[in-house]
C-alpha cells in the first residue's frame, strides 16, 4: 500500500484495539422478527422495521405490481425526466397523512436533511442544533456556510440563552432537532421549542426519522403527537424505518416544497426514488391510514420489553418510545455482550463510540409489531443469562 494510504490500516488497527471495530453480520432472509444468519435463525432485536412492513405481503405485492407497470428505475433526476405520476401520488398521500399542505420525497432520510439545511441556510445565517442530533443533520450543517450553534441536549434554558445572545443577528435563523433521539429513545420537547422559536422568529425543522409510524395518531409523527400542525415549518422524515422501505420525506407549506423542488441539490443532482420503493411506500401509507393496530402493537411490545429488562436489573435509560437502550458501559464489554447474545440465538448489535459517548456503549434493543410476546420473553431470557454471566446484573 502506498505510504499516503497507510493511515487507513493504522486507523483500523486502532479501532480494533479500542473495541470500536464493527463486525457486520449478513442477513440471508427477509427482514423480520426472526432472521437467518449463517444458515441459522436468530431473534432480531436490532432492526428499525418498527411496524413489520419490510416483508409485509401487501407492501411487497404493490412493489411487484408497479414494477410490471413502470419498470424498475426512474432513469433520471426528478427535474429532467425522472418524475413519474406515482412519485406525485406518493407525495400527495404523504402530505395528507402528515396533515401538511405539501410534501416532497427524496432518496433517503439522509438525503432529505442534505436537501433542507444547505438549501434554507447559507453564508451569514445561523443554525441552532441539538447537541445529540443525528449524523445526517450534522453533515447537512457542514455543507452550508452558516454558523452552527449547538445547544445542550433538550435544554430549553440553554436554547433560550443562545437565541438571546444572537437576537440581533440579521441573517436567517434555523433551529433543527431530532424528533426522537435514536440512541436514547427520548422525545424532543417540541411544544417548548416552538414557543421559544416563535418568540425569536426562528425557522423550525424537525427530523422525525424515528417518529414516523411511531408517534401521533396511527404513526403520523411528532407534530401530530403534540398537536402542532401549522406551527412546525419543516418536517423531515424517512421511510426506511417504520415504513419498511427506503426514501426520505419533507413536508410543510407548498412554498417550502416548491423551493426545495427547484433548489435542493439532492433533488437536482441525484436520480429519483426507484419505482419499487415508491410503490412499497404507497402501500405502507395506505396500511397506516386504514388501521392503527400495527402502531399499538409496536408500543405494547416496547413497553413489555422495557419493563421486563428493567425488572431484571438492567439500565434501560430514560426512553420515552419503543427504543430500549441497555447500557453496558465500555465498548468492548458491549461488543462481548452482543457476541454472547448471538451465541444464545439473539441478534442485537452493540452501539459504541462515536455513535454514543464513550462509557455509554449499549445494546439498543429494537422491537417490532411483528414480534410476539413469546419472542420477547425469549429475548429477555437471553439478556438475563448473558447479563449474569458477565456480571452486568446479579
Amino acid at each position: 500500500m502506498a505510504v499516503s494510504m497507510a493511515f487507513m490500516n493504522e486507523e483500523l488497527d486502532r479501532m480494533k484495539r479500542e473495541g470500536l471495530y464493527g463486525n457486520i453480520r449478513t442477513l440471508e432472509s427477509p427482514q423480520g422478527a426472526v432472521v437467518k444468519i449463517g444458515g441459522k435463525d436468530y431473534l432480531n432485536l436490532c432492526s428499525n422495521n418498527y411496524l413489520g412492513f419490510a416483508n409485509d405481503p401487501r407492501v411487497c405485492g404493490k412493489a411487484k405490481e408497479m414494477i410490471d407497470r413502470y419498470g424498475v428505475g426512474p432513469g433520471a433526476v426528478r427535474t429532467i425526466a425522472g418524475t413519474m405520476d406515482i412519485h406525485l401520488e406518493l407525495e400527495k398521500k404523504l402530505a395528507n397523512f402528515k396533515g401538511a399542505e405539501s410534501a416532497i420525497v427524496f432518496q433517503s432520510g439522509f438525503c432529505a436533511n442534505l436537501a433542507v439545511v444547505p438549501t434554507l441556510t447559507g453564508d451569514g445565517d445561523l443554525i441552532f442544533s441539538d447537541s445529540l442530533n443525528h449524523a445526517s443533520i450534522i453533515d447537512a450543517c457542514r455543507l452550508t456556510k452558516a454558523m452552527v450553534i449547538r445547544y445542550e441536549h433538550s435544554d430549553m434554558n440553554d436554547l433560550r440563552a443562545k437565541l438571546e445572545e444572537n437576537a440581533s443577528h440579521k441573517g436567517k435563523k434555523l433551529l433543527i432537532t431530532d424528533g426522537v433521539f435514536s440512541m436514547d429513545g427520548d422525545i424532543a420537547r417540541m411544544p417548548e421549542i416552538i414557543e421559544i422559536a416563535e418568540e425569536f422568529g426562528v425557522i423550525v425543522a424537525v427530523d422525525d426519522a424515528h417518529g414516523e409510524g411511531v408517534l401521533g395518531r396511527g404513526g403520523r409523527g411528532i407534530v401530530d403527537h403534540f398537536g402542532l400542525h401549522g406551527r412546525v415549518d419543516v418536517e423531515i422524515g424517512t421511510m426506511s424505518k417504520a415504513f419498511g422501505v427506503m426514501g426520505g420525506i419533507v413536508a410543510g407549506s407548498a412554498t417550502l416544497v416548491d423551493f426545495l423542488r427547484q433548489k435542493a441539490r439532492t433533488n437536482l443532482f441525484s436520480s429519483a426514488l426507484t419505482v419499487p420503493d415508491v410503490a412499497a411506500n404507497l402501500a405502507a401509507v395506505e396500511i397506516m391510514e386504514a388501521s392503527d393496530e400495527p402502531v399499538k402493537k409496536l408500543w405494547s411490545n416496547g413497553d413489555f420489553l422495557k419493563a421486563e429488562l428493567k425488572n431484571k436489573g438492567f439500565d434501560v435509560g430514560k426512553s420515552e418510545t419503543p427504543i430500549t437502550p441497555v447500557i453496558i458501559g465500555e465498548a468492548q464489554a458491549a461488543k462481548d455482550f452482543s457476541a454472547r447474545l448471538f451465541e444464545n440465538g439473539v441478534f442485537a448489535t452493540a452501539i459504541v463510540f462515536p455513535t454514543v459517548p464513550r462509557g455509554t456503549a449499549r445494546i439498543r434493543a429494537m422491537v417490532s409489531a411483528a414480534h410476539s410476546v413469546e419472542d420477547l420473553k425469549r429475548g429477555v431470557d437471553a439478556f438475563v443469562r448473558v447479563g449474569r454471566e458477565m456480571g452486568v446484573i446479579t
